[in-house]
């Protein structure tokens, strides 16, 4: 397993990932919510990060992460792009049927902290520990598990910036009209208005 590495926000929370001994990203992709920082092997996916707003984007340097960086413009063009990428993961086999649950989620659609602990004799909250560790969050899309109560954590993040950029991602996926050289700030504020929409039983 990766050590933790643990690094400060934009807005001074802290970012906890995973150190792949590798610090520099094979390409910096902008997003509607800000920067991902995409890492990945000539033939295999195996990490994206999110980078903190103002991030300079990066060119892919090879025709992995040229794909990779495709797939991903896609996605934000149409929620139901279905991303087809090699993936590398290292992690528990616990941390890796979580990860194989939640890839079967479907766009539009969420699940529950506790479905998926009873779909795999687990408890909520090592799923949710383990949806926290995603290395992969968009393509393997851990933001599609929420809380009874909400929107539940993101990225080990209970609010702040990683909550936006869940919020993003959900209305994304729930389509709803949203301009698309409107502000991150101004999208946040219709994002707002929809929040019961996540309330599923």
């Amino acid at each position: 397993m990766y050590p933790l590495r643990v690094q400060r926000g934009v807005r001074g929370d802290l970012n906890l990932g995973y150190d792949y001994g590798i610090m520099d990203y094979q390409a910096k992709l902008a997003a509607p919510f800000g920067v991902l920082g995409i890492r990945c092997e000539t033939d295999a996916l195996t990490g994206i990060e999110f980078l903190a707003p103002g991030s300079t984007p990066q060119l892919p340097v090879n025709a992995f992460a040229r794909t990779t960086c495709e797939q991903l413009t896609a996605y934000f063009e149409d929620a139901e792009f279905h991303f087809d990428l090699p993936l590398k993961l290292n992690g528990t086999a616990h941390q890796t049927k979580v990860w194989q649950a939640m890839s079967a989620i479907p766009s539009g659609q969420t699940r529950h902290y506790g479905d998926l602990a009873l779909q795999l004799n687990s408890s909520p909250r090592a799923v949710g520990q383990a949806c926290g560790s995603n290395p992969i969050p968009i393509v393997i899309p851990c933001h599609r598990v929420v809380s009874k109560a909400g929107m539940g954590g993101f990225m080990h993040h209970s609010s702040g910036y990683s909550l936006d950029i869940k919020r993003w991602l959900l209305k994304h996926e729930n389509n709803f009209s949203i301009p698309k050289d409107m502000s991150f700030r101004a999208q946040r504020e219709i994002l707002d208005t929809k929040d019961s929409s996540l309330r599923r039983e």
